[in-house]
């Protein structure tokens, strides 16, 4: 499912001129229903917000794989089964990003912050602040979501 482009802080700007930046994002979901969390790490836009993790497609690569490669490289986490979910088009100031959220069940190994960043277990209502505007509606679909799978 795909809602309408989200425009962040004077985003909008010659949208059209601008490359479109594919980007693979993992909501992680513990068996008790909490979400990962990480910040954004020091020297990228937005450092210090929080997100779900995940990264940019490289050239050839499916959203799956896209989204494999960057939790192993990022948080040093293997994943299980990628439940595609929905897609956010987000016109931020610095990119227009398509974010392709998955929800993942299952995954092996220990959280190590490659980047140096921070992470947290959340619930809804979620307590870490600020959140990386792209991240906002999710919130709001996970609320509404029935089940979790």
């Amino acid at each position: 499912m795909s809602d309408p482009v989200l425009v962040v802080d004077g985003g909008g700007c010659a949208a059209a001129d601008r490359p479109l930046t594919q980007v693979a994002v993992g909501i992680l979901i513990a068996p008790d229903g909490r979400y990962l969390l990480t910040s954004r790490p020091e020297g990228k836009a937005y450092a210090g917000y929080w997100e779900f993790p995940g990264g940019k497609l490289e050239v050839g690569e499916s959203v799956e794989q896209a989204l494999r490669r960057e939790l192993q490289e990022e948080i040093g986490l293997t994943i299980g089964a990628v439940h595609r979910w929905r897609v956010q088009r987000v016109d931020y100031p610095h990119a227009l990003v398509e974010l392709h959220f998955c929800k993942v069940y299952e995954w092996t190994g220990l959280l190590q912050m490659r980047e140096g960043q921070h992470y947290r277990w959340e619930q809804l209502p979620v307590q870490c602040a600020p959140i990386l505007p792209g991240t906002v509606p999710v919130l709001a679909w996970l609320a509404n979501a029935p089940g979790q799978r």
